[in-house]
């Protein structure tokens, strides 16, 4: 099929005298996900991954992609004639690079221009004049052989009331607006569908789990124009964009608009996300101030409503995973389960919950060896029962009324291996370090994500995605520019400032192919502590309300502070769990929940984190099951970090 596909593309890429074409993972407005008219990379490659870029040449075909789907792609590209590329991998070229030795002096660069940002667009046509060749941008190749596409989206489209937004839509414009006149900008084109929803109040559907509205805008001082398609725009909204001042235009008139930007006039966008066949279509004269969407930073610092409503969120997403989290123990080994079957019961407890929209994302729910491909979720194809022993990771989230959740636990399903036990402690102290944080304002996710590494990297150890991401209000789950990370890189924006309102994940983990995988995440929302002498401090309040398994923890691997955080955390869930109202099956609330409410785990009695403080457990084995007994021995004063010479070797 692939094969078949690439043949065609070459067909085509001849009769036009393109010599390279590129394919990336992107709709007309940089979005990270895309729908399913837009994945023309998946299409022409079989990788379905979220993040990669094809590179179509007359006799080779390449996948660049990042560490979370290395696995994935190595898998999913096997017998298309398409190779993979490790992306920061030591002697893999950039994809600059091996375009600069695949285009040949003389030769044409092409690409569809509306699905590649304005600033990648201006280094690609510096390649093109670096060797005398041309660019072809105005085709979407891909859509030409692309048989039976999806069409555009149009899904209704929801008012978000001031009671959810805690902000008007005319506030957020007064404010927009006044950043255009700091930059000195009578026109600001705003494209990023994230930006869009946030500043009209909307929610959409126009992307699988991100509730977006397929849409472009431009404002001016006297001006709001939203460019839309009519399929969803209900009386209900034309009424609501009425009192807000806002205009509709069609969709497709977007690229017309700016083409008819006088000379003279002064424009801001984002060049990063504002792809390169718009900025093209303005004419000579126009200056562009090429800069950051101002709602970027506005829409990252959750207002007070936003805060409260979060903090709901995330107690109504706890109801459902640690009733998830109790289900699996409880069945384990009893009632066939598999990683899909185990992922809808997970979603079927969230959509029991009052207010619930959509999942964040798609589950992964990995089992084993599957757990080392980073970003895995099941598939008919791929599903694999589950076993009552090892661990299961379960990333997953959802969209409500009140907040977008983002939450990981991986969970023993009974007996796990000593490097399995080693590892996930590993993984806990990182967690717990970042979770922990106290900083001086002006710090950012680069000089923090050391916390989080540093008790993996002190065993040599480490992972290879970021240690955390900002997370939108009912937006994108993966919003910046905050973020933990420990080096940076051109596509990120981690080094922005924490500023007190900014959700962020702590999620690090770590990784064994062929036999594992490990992560622990919870969402922090940064704010303000004590200001003195020294400046004005900070620090991380935990939002995510869903117990961590200790069945998997080394006890004696963990220092006196550690156990006292793990201790701390648990004492904070415990008590939003029992005084919180209880969500029925009908969305309405009950009485405060019961004791049986926290006990996720079947012995509650053994798990100190329910019962009494988190202290050392000896442990009594038999050949088919280790059970932990919790003895009430006062921790010690200190514990060493883990360094076994049976893990070393094992990965040596």
């Amino acid at each position: 099929m692939i094969p078949e596909r690439l043949s065609r593309l070459r067909r085509e890429m001849e009769q036009r005298h393109i010599d390279v074409y590129v394919v990336p993972t992107a709709d007309f407005h940089e979005s990270e996900y895309v729908g399913a008219h837009f994945k023309a990379r998946s299409y022409i490659t079989g990788f379905t991954g979220s993040a990669g870029t094809a590179i179509i040449t007359m006799t080779e075909a390449g996948l660049w992609t990042d560490a979370r789907y290395f696995l994935q792609a190595k898998h999913q590209l096997e017998n298309t004639g398409v190779t993979l590329y490790r992306m920061g991998e030591e002697g893999v070229p950039t994809i600059m690079e091996y375009l600069r030795s695949a285009l040949p002096e003389g030769g044409t660069l092409g690409f569809d221009g509306r699905v590649i940002n304005a600033r990648l667009g201006a280094e690609f046509l510096a390649l093109a004049e670096e060797k005398n060749a041309k660019l072809a941008v105005g085709e979407d190749l891909v859509g030409i052989i692309w048989d039976d596409r999806p069409e555009l989206p149009h899904a209704p489209v929801r008012i978000l009331t001031a009671e959810y937004s805690g902000r008007s839509t005319a506030d957020k414009l007064a404010d927009v607006r006044a950043e255009m006149k700091k930059q000195g900008a009578g026109v600001h084109l705003l494209t990023s569908l994230y930006d869009i929803a946030w500043l009209l109040n909307v929610r959409g559907g126009d992307i699988d789990y991100v509730p977006v509205v397929l849409s472009y805008l431009a404002l001016t001082e006297e001006q709001c124009l939203w460019f839309v398609q009519d399929a969803v725009l209900t009386d209900e909204l034309r009424a609501y964009l009425a009192e807000n001042h806002i205009e509709t235009r069609p969709y497709g008139n977007f690229y017309d608009y700016a083409a008819a930007i006088p000379a003279g006039e002064t424009v801001l966008l984002d060049k990063g996300v504002c792809n390169y066949r718009l900025v093209s279509e303005l004419r000579d004269g126009v200056k562009i101030v090429d800069e950051t969407n101002p709602s970027v930073l506005m829409k990252s610092v959750k207002n007070e409503t936003e805060q409260k409503n979060t903090v709901n969120a995330h107690i109504k997403d706890g109801v459902a995973v640690t009733k998830f989290i109790y289900w699996l123990k409880k069945n384990i080994g009893k009632t066939p389960m598999t990683e899909l079957s185990a992922s809808d019961y997970l979603a079927a407890r969230r959509a029991e919950q009052k207010g619930f929209l959509d999942l964040s994302f798609d589950t992964i729910c990995a089992y084993g060896a599957h757990a080392a491909i980073i970003h895995y979720a099941p598939t008919p194809e791929t599903d694999i029962p589950l076993e009552a022993h090892g661990l299961l990771l379960v990333d997953s989230g959802g969209h409500y009324l009140e907040g977008t959740t983002d939450i990981t636990r991986t969970i023993a399903l009974g007996p796990v291996t000593d490097a399995e036990r080693a590892d996930f402690t590993r993984v806990l102290r990182s967690h717990l370090h970042l979770a922990n944080a106290r900083f001086l304002h002006g710090c950012t996710g680069l000089n923090l994500d050391i916390l989080a590494r540093e008790p993996l990297w002190e065993a040599d150890l480490d992972y290879k995605h970021g240690t955390g991401h900002g997370v939108g209000h009912i937006l994108n789950v993966h919003e910046g520019p905050n973020g933990f990370r420990w080096r940076q890189s051109p596509e990120r924006s981690e080094g922005s400032v924490l500023e007190e309102g900014m959700i962020t994940t702590d999620e690090p983990g770590l990784y064994i192919e062929d036999a594992y995988g490990i992560r622990i995440e919870s969402e922090l929302l940064c704010r303000k502590g004590v200001k003195n002498e020294f400046g004005q401090f900070m620090y991380f309040q935990n939002l995510t309300c869903a117990p961590i398994d200790l069945d998997a923890i080394d006890v004696n691997a963990l220092t006196v502070t550690e156990r006292r955080w793990l201790n701390e955390y648990h004492a904070a869930v415990r008590p939003l769990r029992r005084t919180s109202p209880r969500m029925s099956a009908s969305g309405c609330a009950t009485s405060p929940a019961p004791s049986d409410f926290a006990r996720y785990l079947l012995r509650e009695g053994e798990h100190p984190c329910l019962m009494k403080p988190f202290r050392k457990r000896s442990f009594k084995r038999d050949a088919t099951f280790s059970k932990a007994r919790w003895n009430g021995i006062p921790t010690r004063k200190r514990s060493s970090p883990i360094r076994t010479g049976s893990c070393r070797s094992r990965r040596s």
